[in-house]
This record gives structure tokens, C-alpha cells and sequence, in this order.
């Protein structure tokens, strides 16, 4: 299985930083767009994206930092957009508007690839959904800013398997003690204690930025 981060705060050598996250899972799934369209497109490109062979994308929640590339949308083809259901009916026009987007929204756990899972809407406040991917090693979690806890996350992508990776942003999650049990931590974006993590965990952690490729 092979993640791709095409959008994030920092960026490797040929590739373009922006505020904001997106992931590319196996090439087919789209986890979140980055805040803007031209970045995405530039990174895309220069990891040489099939962007026809995207069949799915899943947002993670309706901050402008993850969904404001969401014009990519326009030059994929046919595709399925998960969305969690609190998203703002103004959104979910937007994106229905595409012709080619068929709009699925999602309140609970659901199997929406071949060993890919949505967490379902969690949170309260700011509500939100995460990418489970279950693999031989375990499960892969995929964050867009854990607003509603990384121990709440895992809470239910557990339910799939024992958790192998954690990658995206963590935001200001400071139970970092949970994190002792999984092989490999990759925090990305908004992950407040980032430098932290990445020291406490240095034989099991690894920087995340845009044009980083995880193969696991």
C-alpha cells in the first residue's frame, strides 16, 4: 500500500508547500484536497498523477485548509465524494454541481474501497472523518486534523484491526502516550507538538511533507 502526501506545510525538493493537507492512497483514493487547487495540481504533476485512475475522494472535514482544491474535482473523471453529513448544504451543492461527482454523505463507519473505511462522523464541534486502511501489517489511519482525538480515532479503527501507522495532522492531541503501540507515526500538518512526538518516537517516526511517499 503506498501514500502519497500531495499537500502539506512542508515540502521535499521540486514540490510546493501550502497550509493545509491532502494524501493520495494507492492512487485511486483522494483524502482531502489542500487549500488550493493550484498547489495540488503542481504536486500532482510532478508525481506524475494518473488523475483518471481517482475514483474516490473523501473530505475530512470543512475547513478551507482541506477542502479549498476541491476544483481538482473538474478534471477527474467519474468519481464518489464522501462527505460527512454536517458539511454545510452550501458545499454539498458546490460539489454536486460537477457533473461527473457522485455525492455520498457519511454519518458511521463504512466500507467505502476495498480495505478502505471511513470512521464514520466524529466529533462534536467541529465534526470530521478518517481514512482506516486495513493492510497485511495492520491498519493505516489517515488524519485530515483530528479534531474530535487521535484516542478517538483509534477507538474505532481498532474495530478493524490493531493500528500499524498513523499519518496526517494530529492537531493539539497531547495523549501522545497512545502512540506507544503503533510501529510508525508520521504527524503532518497542524500536529501542534510535532517536534515532540518525533523525539519521544524517533526510531518509529518519520517527517511528513509534500512529496513524501509511504510505502508500507
Amino acid at each position: 500500500m503506498e501514500l502519497k502526501i500531495l499537500y502539506d506545510n512542508e515540502a521535499e525538493e521540486g514540490f510546493r508547500s501550502g497550509w493545509g493537507f491532502s494524501c493520495l492512497v494507492d492512487g485511486r483514493v483522494l483524502f482531502d484536497t489542500g487549500a488550493d487547487v493550484d498547489t495540488l495540481l503542481f504536486n500532482m504533476r510532478a508525481f506524475n498523477v494518473d488523475l483518471e485512475g481517482i475514483r474516490k475522494v473523501v473530505f475530512s472535514h470543512e475547513h478551507g485548509d482541506h477542502v479549498g482544491g476541491f476544483q481538482i474535482l473538474s478534471m477527474l473523471g467519474d468519481v464518489e465524494v464522501y462527505v460527512p453529513r454536517s458539511f454545510s448544504n452550501y458545499f454539498k451543492r458546490r460539489l454536486s454541481s460537477f457533473k461527473n461527482v457522485k455525492l455520498r454523505e457519511i454519518s458511521s463507519m463504512e466500507k467505502i474501497d476495498e480495505n478502505i473505511f471511513t470512521t464514520g462522523e466524529l466529533g462534536r464541534l467541529i465534526k470530521e472523518q478518517s481514512l482506516i486502511v486495513n493492510t497485511d501489517k495492520g491498519v493505516v489511519v489517515i488524519t485530515g486534523c483530528s479534531h474530535p482525538g487521535l484516542d478517538k480515532i483509534f477507538s474505532v479503527a481498532s474495530k478493524i484491526g490493531r493500528i500499524h501507522c498513523v499519518v496526517g495532522g494530529f492537531h493539539g492531541f497531547n495523549k501522545l502516550e497512545i502512540l506507544q503501540e503503533v510501529d510508525l507515526i508520521i504527524p503532518c500538518h497542524c500536529t501542534v507538538k510535532k517536534k515532540e512526538i518525533l523525539n519521544l518516537y524517533r526510531d518509529k517516526s518519520r517527517k511528513c511533507s509534500a512529496g513524501c511517499t509511504i510505502n508500507i
